[in-house]
C-alpha cells in the first residue's frame, strides 16, 4: 500500500514538473515583451512597511521624482511603503511608473501609483526584470526582503554575473552599522575584499544619487 502511495505521488511531481517550466518560460517571455521599450530606468528597494509620513517615504518619492525629471523610469515592486513613495515619484516626474508584483500567499496588493504593471509567480523570474531592465538599484531602508535585493546585487557584481553597476544605499545613519560589520567581520577575516566594498555607496540626497549614476553611465 506504502509502495503505490509513493508511486502515485512520485508521478504526480512528474507530470506537474514539465508544465511548472512552460509557466516559468511564459513568465520571462511577458516580461521580456513588456519591457523590451525600456532603455533607461532605476530600480528602487525598501521598506513596504514604511508610512506615508516616513521621511523615509518622504525620501523615496523625492527621488524617485528626481531620477524621473532626469528621463529614468521607475521600477519597484509594486506594494506599499518605499515602493509607493517610488511610484508616486515617478508619476509626478512625469516618468514611466512599473511595478512588477509577486504573487504570494500573503497577496502584496499593488499600489495605486503603477503606471505598468506586471505579476509574478516565481520570485527568481521577477528579479531577472530587475536586473535587466535597470541601470541602477536604489536601496532605502527595510527589512530582509530589502536585505536580500541588496546582497543579492552585491554578490552578483562581486561575482561578474550581473553587469556592473551602481548599487546606493540611502541613509547612513540607518546602514552604517552593517557597514561596520562588514568591515569588522567580513573584511578582517578575509571573506571579502577592499574591492568589494567598493560595490556600493551610501548617499543621503536625490542629488548625490543621481550624481553616481550618471558619472556611472559616461564610464560605461
Amino acid at each position: 500500500m506504502g509502495d503505490k502511495k509513493m508511486v502515485k505521488i512520485k508521478n504526480g511531481f512528474t507530470q506537474e514538473d514539465p508544465w511548472r517550466i512552460f509557466r516559468i518560460m511564459s513568465e520571462f517571455v511577458e516580461g521580456f515583451e513588456e519591457l523590451a521599450d525600456i532603455r533607461k530606468a532605476v530600480s528602487i528597494f525598501g521598506s513596504s512597511r514604511v508610512k506615508a509620513n516616513s521621511p523615509f517615504y518622504k525620501l523615496a518619492q523625492q527621488s524617485a521624482k528626481t531620477f524621473a525629471r532626469a528621463g529614468y523610469a521607475i521600477i519597484t515592486g509594486a506594494g506599499p511603503g518605499i515602493m509607493e513613495a517610488a511610484n508616486k515619484g515617478a508619476g509626478e516626474g512625469r516618468a514611466e511608473s512599473i511595478g512588477l508584483n509577486i504573487l504570494t500567499p500573503i497577496q502584496q496588493k499593488p499600489n495605486q501609483y503603477i503606471s505598468r504593471l506586471l505579476e509574478f509567480r516565481y520570485f527568481f523570474c521577477r528579479r531577472v526584470m530587475f536586473s535587466k531592465y535597470s541601470q541602477a538599484y536604489l536601496i532605502f531602508p527595510g527589512g530582509y526582503g530589502t536585505m536580500d535585493e541588496f546582497l543579492e546585487a552585491v554578490t552578483l557584481i562581486q561575482t561578474g554575473r550581473m553587469q556592473q553597476r551602481p548599487v546606493v544605499l540611502f541613509n547612513k545613519k540607518y546602514w552604517q552599522g552593517l557597514v561596520d560589520w562588514f568591515r569588522q567581520k567580513l573584511l578582517e577575516n578575509k571573506m571579502i575584499s577592499q574591492e568589494d566594498l567598493r560595490i556600493f555607496n551610501i548617499v543621503e540626497t536625490p542629488q548625490e544619487a543621481l550624481r553616481i549614476v550618471r558619472s556611472h553611465g559616461r564610464r560605461s
